[in-house]
């Protein structure tokens, strides 16, 4: 049931969306495609895989796969996306399970909206940054703080600080500004849009949970520079409406990377 890719290309990472044959996937994923096309999205470092099923209706799934890793629970991330879909839109969960005693996958349906970070969207980083500052404001207001499980504040995140001198980041934690529900890993390629520009979702919310909302705008403006030239960092923020903090900024970038 487990038998992965061998023969693909290594760079799929930097080249996502390429057809591939059942043979080419984890068993699984091949016997839930059950015959449709299957395009190979993405690759991540951890060996976890995303896979898009195109059924011959027109209609698109999606199947994560991963090897188990600390850092990956799908079954933590379907919780959430189920959670999550009561108040925004989100990826719908189709099912989950254990493919073997060490991977895992999960099944959801495609929201009909195309990543921040496809062409037409890197074409148009302006439009790009403003959709997903509107997309983060939008989640922000939605999703009930009081009723949400699971928390991704400061004290929880220390646990993931690789190097003892980064432990300080402990102690200089900003005051919250405003506590929410955050999206906890609010890179470009998370917020899906719609065709006229507006943000039509979020995907990947294995990390969502309470925090202070510049834990994700700082990763947010963050990933502009990796994805979009030029960044439009100011432009998110207005469109998320509030004003450039360069504290909270910078602070929750440091934390960023030394989780």
């Amino acid at each position: 049931m487990t038998d992965a890719a061998t023969d693909l290309p290594s760079d799929y990472e930097q080249s996502p969306d390429r057809p591939v044959t059942a043979d080419q996937v984890p068993a699984v994923v091949a016997e839930i495609a059950a015959g449709a096309a299957i395009r190979w999205i993405w690759h991540n470092e951890l060996d976890g895989r995303t896979y898009r099923i195109e059924r011959s209706n027109g209609t698109a799934e999606y199947v994560k796969w991963s090897p188990d890793h600390p850092e990956i629970d799908l079954g933590l991330e379907a919780a959430k996306l189920t959670w999550t879909a009561t108040y925004s839109t989100v990826p719908q969960v189709l099912g989950h399970g254990r493919d073997s005693a060490t991977s895992e996958w999960l099944h959801t349906v495609a929201v009909p909206a195309e990543s921040a970070v496809s062409a037409t969207w890197k074409a148009d980083p302006l439009t790009a940054a403003r959709a997903i500052g509107t997309g983060l404001r939008m989640l922000h207001d939605r999703l009930p703080v009081a009723d949400c499980p699971w928390s991704w504040q400061v004290a929880d995140r220390a646990t993931k600080i690789k190097k003892p001198q980064h432990r300080t980041l402990i102690e200089q934690a900003p005051e919250i500004d405003r506590l929410v529900v955050c999206h906890g890993d609010a890179c470009a390629p998370n917020t899906l849009i719609a065709a006229d520009g507006s943000c039509a979702g979020h995907v990947d919310l294995g990390s969502l949970g309470r925090a202070d909302r510049w834990a994700d705008l700082a990763i947010a403006t963050y990933s502009l520079d990796w994805n979009y030239q030029p960044a439009y960092e100011d432009e998110l923020l207005a469109a998320y409406g509030v004003a450039r903090d360069d504290d909270r900024i910078d602070y929750y970038r440091r934390l960023w990377d030394a989780t």
